[in-house]
């Protein structure tokens, strides 16, 4: 019984800390709203200062933790809400940031510390630069979150947030089997390198394509479908690491794939249920993350040993600045070198702009996916009773450039984007919303004349809802506020509304044939789509 009761306290304790820590989370991030402090950067201070306050108890983030409860469903929320178009239309300057950049800063690094820091050899440098190699997707995307740049930026960073973890964490597991081993095959690594990749890819795309058989073939109702979405990362995760292969493209794979075809699948009310109930489970997610970094510090110190702070204080801000000017050094060449060398990317691609590119440059804050590969570098070497030469030394760099980068580059970006008066170009998309408005107003008002045309000559409601929808043929840019008789006594009310649900059911084939002209942007067909999900919504729920 003893037993038992301390088993309870134990999770009482854990519970509560865990309860804790979301409370704290939310309160702060209120906090750095209105503060107009982007919350990663926020939190990751926050947690830093709390650690030093007497009596607080020092939290572990175990990298399992992260890498199995923390990364899958983060990885496949951005894989939803990236549109593929757009995805594979970057793919150039995506690849060479993601796999390209990746290799190169790991290689930089490697150099950098094996010729800088005593006793650190070359395997061992590949392993911190590995760690610290690539940025995080959410402290960019918060950063950016509301500031007017050009859409070509945050789709370049989104897309390459989704494939750097994937090749850095290769790049890490070759090194670290190097440093076990002492054996490092450059061609096999490379073979192992592709196989582990692609091979991540496919299993990702298998389980997407069953749980969309699963989705389409079988009466499922809203609530199982989030609660699908919320296993299918981990279903991929979990599956592809179990065969040694990556998990991060695993997810990323089966998350886009899903994505594509998600309006094929769900239901109006599935993709509202679901798109509030992600939201909810990525923001607490990303908070624990962000504030958990911050709180590894004086475990973090005290694990240094012999090595002296102010040494390794030295390291770590030098590497820091070489991970911010190699990006710099890589981004610029790579954006503009495949315009001078190809007549085509010239005829078909606009220019970019010297600030929009440093803005892509400028942003690469590192995040929770670098502190988990640091605390994944094993304590002994292969035999078990050597210790890992200096990985306490590697922990504490991995923290003070994920510290320098969030707060350096995370808190200067918007005010940089001010000072190069960096603006949304906008490019089309107001044209294309407009047309996109147009067709489905006017499918609207083509299936009302051929199927309710008496009503229409009739009915006051009727003609009315006929008059709205030829004012937005003529003025597409406008927003018009529908005024519907609510008079429950009108016998004509439950045809009208069927009618209204019939029209929402034309605008979606409509939107459906836009998709596959393949004509208009992903993002705009979203936002449509959405606002007939409330409107379906509304006409469905109400009395």
């Amino acid at each position: 019984m003893s037993i038992w009761l301390m088993a309870q306290d134990s999770v009482q304790d854990n519970l509560l800390l865990v309860i804790s820590l979301l409370f704290g989370v939310s309160m702060l991030t209120m906090l750095s709203e209105k503060l107009r402090i982007s919350y990663p950067i926020f939190l990751v201070i926050a947690g830093l200062l709390i650690s030093f306050i007497p009596g607080i108890p020092h939290i572990s983030l175990e990298p399992d933790w992260v890498f199995l409860l923390f990364l899958p469903p983060l990885l496949y929320s951005a894989a939803w809400n990236t549109s593929w178009k757009d995805f594979w239309y970057f793919k150039r300057p995506i690849g060479l940031l993601a796999i390209g950049l990746v290799v190169f800063t790991a290689t930089t690094v490697a150099y950098l510390s094996n010729a800088m820091i005593p006793d650190f050899t070359l395997a061992m440098g590949f392993v911190l630069g590995g760690i610290i190699s690539p940025p995080d997707a959410v402290a960019a995307t918060s950063v950016l979150q509301g500031l007017k740049i050009p859409r070509r930026v945050v789709t370049i960073l989104e897309g390459e947030s989704l494939v750097n973890d994937a090749s850095s964490l290769i790049v890490f597991r070759v090194a670290l089997a190097t440093v076990l081993t002492g054996q490092f095959i450059f061609w096999k690594a490379g073979i192992d390198f592709f196989v582990v990749a692609i091979m991540g890819i496919v299993i990702g795309v298998s389980i997407g394509y069953m749980l969309y058989l699963v989705h389409k073939l079988f009466p499922t109702t809203s609530s199982i479908d989030t609660a699908l979405t919320l296993i299918a990362p981990y279903l991929m995760y979990i599956g592809a690491e179990h065969f040694h292969f990556s998990g991060v493209l695993a997810t990323v794979s089966g998350g886009l794939f899903l994505s594509y075809r998600s309006n094929e699948i769900f239901s109006y009310n599935s993709r509202m249920q679901s798109q509030y109930v992600w939201e909810t489970v990525v923001f607490l997610l990303n908070g624990i993350v962000f504030i958990m970094i911050g709180l590894q510090l004086p475990d973090i110190i005290e694990g240094l040993g012999n090595n002296s702070i102010g040494e390794a204080v030295f390291y770590a801000v030098v590497i820091s600045i070489v991970t911010i000017v190699i990006r710099i050094i890589w981004v610029f060449p790579s954006t503009y070198l495949p315009r001078i060398l190809s007549k085509k990317i010239r005829e078909t691609e606009p220019k970019p702009s010297w600030p929009t590119v440093f803005v892509v440059a400028w942003s690469g804050m590192r995040g929770v996916v670098s502190l988990a590969s640091g605390l994944a570098v094993p304590l002994t070497l292969a035999n078990g009773t050597e210790a890992f030469p200096q990985r306490n030394l590697m922990l504490f760099i991995t923290f003070i450039v994920i510290l320098f980068t969030l707060v350096l580059q995370g808190l200067s970006l918007p005010y940089l984007i001010k000072w190069l008066n960096i603006k949304d170009d906008g490019g089309n998309e107001e044209e294309q919303e407009i047309a996109v408005r147009l067709r489905l107003a006017t499918a609207s008002l083509s299936h009302m004349q051929s199927s309710y045309g008496e009503d229409v000559q009739m009915i006051e409601a009727f003609s009315r809802l006929k008059d709205r929808y030829e004012r937005m043929i003529e003025n597409a840019n406008n927003r018009l506020v529908e005024k519907e008789n609510k008079s429950s006594t009108a016998d004509f009310l439950p045809k009208y509304r069927t009618m209204l649900v019939e029209i929402v059911a034309i605008k979606r084939d409509e939107l459906q044939k836009l998709r596959r002209e393949r004509i208009y942007s992903d993002e705009i067909l979203k936002a449509r789509e959405r606002e007939l999900d409330f409107e379906e919504a509304r006409l469905r729920d109400s009395p």
